[in-house]
Parts: structure tokens; sequence; C-alpha cells
């Protein structure tokens, strides 16, 4: 493979739809880290599967980015805690005022972290994402 270097390890079985290339059972890193001491080269070949594609790794950081913001992280948990909840309900929580929940909420949606349903004339917010929720689930 070009701009590879050979690993002299066994294949670990993961193959190139994993994202680990192998060339007659022997790991291949690419060249740019050729100077890399290497350990454990199957380890090394399982880390890169697990990174994948950059662009993917850019999406998960900006989805995850979302737990950053105190607002934002305060917010979310009161609503995995509690289920469909409005902002009024929120706010009495929380202790944070009506207009900045609601514009939290409003980065929330955008952000496809959560949705809302409607009950007559009130809207309740909750979780769709469900790797943001399983984090949160960890304290």
């Amino acid at each position: 493979m070009r701009g590879s270097v050979l690993l002299g390890v066994s294949a670990c079985g993961l193959g190139p739809a994993a994202g680990c290339a192998t060339l007659s059972g022997v790991h291949l890193l690419p060249a740019d880290r050729a100077d890399q001491r290497i350990i454990d080269g199957e380890r090394v070949c399982q880390a890169i599967a697990a990174i994948g594609d950059p662009a993917g790794i850019q999406a998960r950081a900006q989805r995850f980015a979302v737990l950053a913001d105190p607002t934002r992280l305060t917010i979310l948990t009161c609503i995995q805690a509690a289920g469909p909840i409005s902002v009024s309900d929120l706010a009495a929580a929380t202790g944070i005022n009506d207009a900045t929940v609601s514009q939290t909420l409003r980065y929330l949606r955008a952000a496809q972290t959560v949705s809302t349903e409607r009950d007559g004339r009130v809207i309740r917010y909750q979780l769709t994402d469900a790797s943001v929720a399983e984090l949160l689930a960890h304290r």
C-alpha cells in the first residue's frame, strides 16, 4: 500500500472495512507516523479503526459540545430526569429565567438534542439524542 509502513505483527482481524489496513497479515501504519514507537500493533490498528473518518470525529465533537455549557448541561440534566417538561417548569426547577431557558432550548433543538411535544397549549421538551442521554446518565 502506498503511503504506509508495515508493522511487524499479526493481523488484527478488523480489516479495511473497519479502517485497519493489512498487507499479508501485517498492519499498515500511515507513512506520516512511521517514526512513532509501536508497542502493540494490534492495539494501534484497533485505535485507528475506532477513529474512523476525521469528519466523523468532528461531527461527534460538535454533538457533545452541547454539554460544555453549564446552562445547557443544567437544562439537559433536568429534561433527562423529569422527562417531557415545559419552559416554565424548567425555569422553576433551575432558577434560570424563562427567556434564557427558551433561548437555550432553541439552541438545543437546532442541535437536534431535544425535540418538542405539544399538549394543548403547553409545549414540553424531551431528549432526542441517545448518545447525549447516555452521557448525562453518568455522574
